[in-house]
């Protein structure tokens, strides 16, 4: 019975956002593109959600209006008879198998460690321990090495504050003092088909229900085109990358991900995060024209392979190569995610020279030079860019990804590469043992100091490195490397994109080069 009472909520919630309370239009879209989920505020005890102008607060499965309004907020928290707890817990594992879950249940329990198991995408996430957020990084770093020690997580399980709400949940809900309670997720419906959630203006609706830990999660849900306009211009910002082209890819690629992903984070009651997880998604205060253009002018195109949406990832800057995605993750080959050269040679697309010869320029085009040519060279700051560390830092750098005394850093080989010249193993060769670390996750192994002082993800692993040596004393003082591009490299260049529709590519140009053999439909 609840699931049809939903499902008439549904409706109902839909029809105001599409037609507007009142009568006025909420939007100029005919309503026939899908709507989506995004969890906005992922898990809180209490926020706010409002509208402009009227708005209705409704129970999502009966429908019944709690509350009316204009121009103001509704604060939402849960009841009184969930407890909430907020805790550091050591994240050790995720797996989609019953047998690992139950066998490791049982030995930390055996242990007498705390555990908690969190739903996600198919399979489980797993936690060790129960620390108070005031709990020293001694403290936590110590347990961490004891459950390492006892097979129960591995050198690379990282600590996450986790609220977990225990007990009957329900939702209280105040406007003016007045105060209801019910045990469903609220949605409201604002007749400008604009809300806010915690302060944030967005299109569509606005939902508080609750996620897989018992606690709240504020969702938007709207149509995947209006999601598109506060996705585009975080992704690809319209300034300085006003390349309309440019952007039309990047809306077709960023459309493409939201439907093949529709449901990826269901277990919260949302389809997709907000953030670089997923996509990052600013709102309507994100808009602008350029980039609502581009998503207008591409409504509901979408990439396919073989009649199938496509994985559609890309990444700021390639530094002159992509990369094919097993060369980056642990995967089979994907047939469209194939490195390709991101530059041109007079009017045609040329192969840039392979990393292994960017070093010694009588071979080729230094890495440490801007080559001409290139279709990032003159949009992307991280097109080429160097970082040093001392050999204290290297060692604090290595000694705490691996968890362990590593002393002083004697060499550091990349021992492999791929075929776009990418870092496929790193090794690391310590007064206290070697260390290796394999494909992207070498990002994370080697991080670079940044402006703050503060270690940061080394921006990709397209470089060289070398030690630093002192001239007198022929000791490696530290170790510097020069590299190329920003994020994974898998894809497409988002910069690429911007640099050939500067020269005149289209859109669709643009993607079927970042993306093999794909082709273009309209599905809406």
């Amino acid at each position: 019975m609840k699931v049809l009472k939903y499902a008439a909520a549904a409706l109902m919630a839909c029809t105001l956002y599409f037609q507007g309370i009142g009568g006025n239009p909420a939007s100029a879209q005919t309503g026939d593109d899908p709507t989506i989920r995004i969890g906005v505020v992922q898990s809180v005890g209490s926020l706010t959600v409002g509208g402009q102008g009227s708005f209705e607060l409704i129970d999502k499965y009966t429908g019944e209006v709690l509350f009316t309004g204009n121009d103001e907020e509704v604060f939402v928290e849960l009841g009184s008879a969930a407890t909430v707890q907020t805790h550091y817990r050591l994240q050790v594992a995720f797996t989609t198998s019953q047998v690992y879950l139950d066998d490791w249940l049982r030995r930390a329990h055996a242990e007498g460690y705390p555990t908690y198991v969190e739903d996600y995408n198919g399979g489980w996430r797993l936690y060790l321990g129960e620390f108070p957020t005031d709990a020293s990084f001694a403290v936590r770093t110590a347990f961490k090495d004891e459950v390492v020690a006892k097979g129960l997580a591995a050198s690379d399980a990282f600590w996450k504050v986790v609220t977990i709400a225990e007990g009957e949940t329900q939702l209280k809900v105040t406007k003016n003092g007045k105060e209801k309670e019910t045990s469903n997720p609220v949605q409201l419906v604002a007749s400008s088909g604009f809300v806010t959630i915690n302060g944030q203006t967005y299109r569509g609706l606005a939902e508080v229900g609750f996620n897989s830990s018992g606690t709240l999660a504020g969702i938007n849900e709207l149509s995947i085109e209006h999601y598109l306009y506060g996705v585009v211009p975080r992704e690809l910002p319209p300034v300085p990358y006003a390349e309309v082209e440019a952007q039309k890819a990047q809306a077709i690629a960023a459309r493409t991900y939201a439907l093949s992903n529709m449901g990826k984070r269901s277990a919260d009651g949302y389809d997709l995060l907000p953030t670089t997880s997923d996509q990052v998604y600013g709102g309507f205060g994100a808009e602008h024209p350029i980039s609502n253009e581009a998503v207008d002018g591409t409504r509901g195109i979408v990439a396919t392979y073989e009649g199938k949406l496509i994985t559609a990832v890309f990444h700021s800057t390639s530094g002159g190569f992509t990369a094919n995605n097993e060369d980056v993750w642990t995967a089979e080959a994907t047939p469209y995610l194939r490195a390709k050269h991101v530059g041109q040679k007079g009017n045609d697309l040329k192969y840039v020279p392979a990393l292994d010869i960017y070093k010694n320029s009588d071979e080729g085009e230094s890495l440490r030079e801007v080559k001409m040519g290139d279709f990032e060279a003159d949009w992307s700051r991280y097109y080429r860019w160097h970082f040093e560390w001392t050999a204290e830092e290297i060692s604090q750098i290595v000694g705490t990804y691996f968890n362990a005394e590593v002393g002083r850093v004697l060499e550091i080989n990349v021992t492999e590469r791929s075929s776009s010249g990418r870092a496929a193993v790193i090794e690391f060769v310590t007064e206290n043992g070697t260390f290796y670390e394999y494909k992207d996750r070498i990002r994370w192994a080697l991080q670079y100091i940044n402006a703050n002082g503060t270690p940061a993800v080394l921006l990709s692993t397209l470089f060289i490195i070398e030690p630093v040596v002192d001239e007198e004393t022929d000791e490696t003082i530290g170790y510097k490397v020069d590299g190329g591009g920003w994020g994974h490299g898998v894809g497409m260049s988002q910069v690429g994109a911007v640099g050939m529709a500067e020269k005149g590519y289209t859109y669709e140009v643009i993607l079927k080069h970042f993306y093999t053999g794909i082709d273009l439909e309209t599905r809406y």
